[in-house]
């Protein structure tokens, strides 16, 4: 199969395929003569695995460590549920920071009067300092060590 089809098939576009190529999720296929990579079922089930990975929130360390336990059968269940719940408590502790973000833009726009920019209270809260929730949470989604978690970026 070309990359073209593998692409059509697991509905991941080419150059993220070659991107999970080059960092090691996805194995070097072989090539044809003419230079083409000739990919197999088995690459296709492996990106639809990321790709879903990927949909549900997990860090590209996450599903690579996820890949690894994939590949011995006799493993037991209990390093992906450990893996599984860490997640899971991540993302909760995201919705109940994008909570708080929310009901405090929410009280900004609710004291907004809507006159001159001078006075406006938006702009005036943006420029008060205050905690940083928000940078803390970009630096766990562009791979900051996670606790327990192996340290890579996405």
């Amino acid at each position: 199969m070309k990359i073209g089809e593998v692409a059509a098939a697991s509905g991941c576009h080419l150059e993220t395929i070659r991107y999970y190529e080059r960092i090691g999720l996805l194995p070097h296929p072989t090539r044809t003569r003419s230079g083409y990579r000739a990919y197999r079922n088995q690459d296709v089930d492996r990106i639809r695995f990321i790709t879903r990975g990927r949909d549900l929130g997990f860090s590209l360390d996450e599903i690579r460590s996820l890949l690894r336990l994939t590949e011995d059968p006799e493993l037991s269940c209990e390093q992906v549920d450990a893996l599984a719940r860490h997640h899971l408590a991540e993302i909760q502790a995201r919705l109940k920071e994008l909570r708080q973000v929310a009901r405090e833009l929410e009280r900004t726009i609710a004291g907004c009067a809507g006159g001159r920019r001078a006075a406006c209270a938006i702009l005036e809260t943006l420029q008060q300092s205050g905690p940083r929730t928000a940078s803390k949470r970009r630096e766990n989604v562009h791979g900051a060590v996670r606790s327990g978690m192996p340290s890579t970026s996405d």
